[in-house]
């Protein structure tokens, strides 16, 4: 019966899947359709431009040569008409020359007669019309105006739609996930030279299927890609997954999009739980500040601790009890939400993170201000004391920079101290392999080993921080960097610092 039973449940979880990825897909296809009619519209749109601007660019050329022959026409017209004009005076001239020479036939008298043809002749011999040109200075063809767009036709008739560039390939065997970022690598499915730049777009997702169309963040995008492979960088690894997908551009119009790929982004993601921190903590998200106003619900500290107000807590002398006097706690009806257990207080100025370490291996990095008289860095089991310090028990494990008067700078774990004798780094990195038993720190700028804890870890891992005086800023969502990776393979107790404090825990 049972054996039935949970053969239907599975029957039942696969159809549920199955039927999601089916919504999922007729999303997909509506919305494909939507786009497919609003894409038509627009290029339609783009066509009828297109064509009105090369019908304007037809118009104005039309304008222009028409302009041209009809001052040709006025050139050859008032060329002829000044012609015309000089032929007309000519004649005047020749018809009056003309008349008088037939009146002078009539003359009887020798000498008056030689004299009037003297004259005549002298009037010929300069006469216009014997310089006139009887030829027209301009022919009456135009043809020189003419056009003959008969290769024009046949270019305009052989015009196409403009050849779209083909979905570019994800070679995912050449893209690489490290060191939080992304190398995406592709290429054409064919030789094209029109091809001017890609497009890249890509989003976080917390799916490993097909990109969804529902609940899933926007496309970000970067352009004008002219290689065939770019390096997405600094990125937060705050989902599980990433889709990308690219598209290839020529000058005037873009392809369509690659098939998606996903690739596995995996991190440590975890923000500080306020629900643990000390009162005189203020935290928010990934940060946390000292507060001195932030306890003002607990009870006043009496006698020798008021009157060392002025040192730091987190250096009182061990001969003191690892756990403070209950009369040191907090009122406050607050709990943690974590197991109810309360928050931390008296000396103990920690917060917790909010997401446990159980298996794999993980990084963070911590940054303190310039102004942070003390801090420290580490891991503990869950559900540590409320006035438990870390590296002060054998649950938790740290690494403790002092700025009080002078600089110190050690490694704890179950009250016992090493001394580092190397500067102290702007960041460190925390490197937990929990099935590995091993907790590293690490320079977060160089990835230079600061000191490593061997031990056996029995319990889950929650991320720890103390803090007097200033503020540390967490970051998370990182990879292990490849750099730490390296080291890892390599350090077998050799090179850098290994903890002498280790033990089994």
């Amino acid at each position: 019966m049972d054996e039935e039973r949970e053969t239907l449940q599975r029957i039942v979880s696969t159809l549920v899947n199955k039927n999601d990825e089916i919504h999922n897909f007729i999303d997909m296809l509506n919305h494909t359709i939507s786009n497919v009619q609003v894409n038509s519209s627009n290029a339609i749109s783009e066509l009828d431009e297109e064509f009105d601007g090369l019908y304007s660019v037809l118009h104005e050329m039309k304008g222009s040569m028409a302009n041209t022959i009809q001052q040709e026409e006025a050139r050859k017209i008032q060329a002829l008409q000044d012609q015309l004009s000089q032929c007309s005076r000519a004649l005047e001239s020749s018809e009056e020359l003309l008349e008088l020479a037939v009146q002078s036939l009539d003359i009887k008298n020798p000498v008056e007669l030689l004299e009037a043809a003297r004259q005549i002749k002298d009037s010929v011999t300069v006469a216009s019309a014997f310089r006139l040109s009887l030829k027209p200075k301009v022919s009456d063809s135009m043809t020189h105006m003419m056009v003959d767009f008969a290769l024009e036709k046949r270019m305009l008739q052989a015009v196409k739609f403009l050849p779209v560039p083909k979905a570019p390939e994800i070679d995912v065997a050449a893209c690489l996930v490290a060191d939080n970022c992304i190398t995406v690598a592709w290429r054409m499915p064919e030789e094209d030279s029109r091809i001017d730049h890609f497009v890249l777009e890509y989003r976080k997702t917390n799916f490993d299927g097909l990109p969804r169309l529902k609940g899933e963040q926007h496309w970000e995008l970067v352009d004008y890609i002219k290689a065939t492979q770019y390096t997405l960088s600094g990125l937060k690894f705050d989902t599980k997954y990433m889709n990308l997908r690219v598209q290839a551009c020529n000058k005037a119009v873009a392809g369509e999009y690659s098939d998606p790929v996903t690739l596995e982004t995996k991190a440590f993601v975890f923000s500080l739980d306020s629900t643990t921190s000390h009162l005189n903590l203020k935290v928010e998200d990934t940060y946390v500040e000292w507060d001195p106003t932030g306890g003002k619900g607990q009870e006043k500290i009496k006698g020798k601790e008021n009157k060392n107000s002025g040192q730091n807590p987190l250096l009182k002398s061990n001969r003191r009890s690892n756990t403070a006097s209950p009369k040191r706690s907090t009122n406050s009806p607050r709990a943690s939400a974590r197991g109810g257990r309360d928050r931390f207080a008296g000396e103990s100025y920690t917060v917790l993170g909010d997401t446990a370490v159980e298996s794999g291996q993980h990084y963070w990095e911590v940054r303190a201000q310039k102004d942070c008289k003390s801090y420290s860095v580490g891991v503990t089991y869950r559900n540590p004391g409320k006035f438990d310090q870390l590296g002060k028990t054998n649950s938790s494990w740290c690494i403790h920079i002092n700025n009080w008067l002078q600089t110190t700078f050690s490694a704890k774990h179950n009250n016992k101290a090493k001394t580092l004798d190397i500067p102290v780094p702007d960041r460190i990195g925390v490197y937990c392999d929990f099935d590995g038993g091993q907790l590293s720190f690490y320079n977060a700028n160089s990835k230079a080993l600061l000191h490593t804890f061997r031990t056996k870890f029995t319990q889950p891992l929650l991320p720890g921080f103390m803090i007097w005086c200033g503020g540390l800023t967490v970051s998370t969502g990182l990879q292990v960097p490849s750099a730490v990776k390296t080291l890892q393979k390599s350090e077998n107790g050799l090179g850098g610092s290994t903890s002498s404090l280790n033990n089994v825990a």
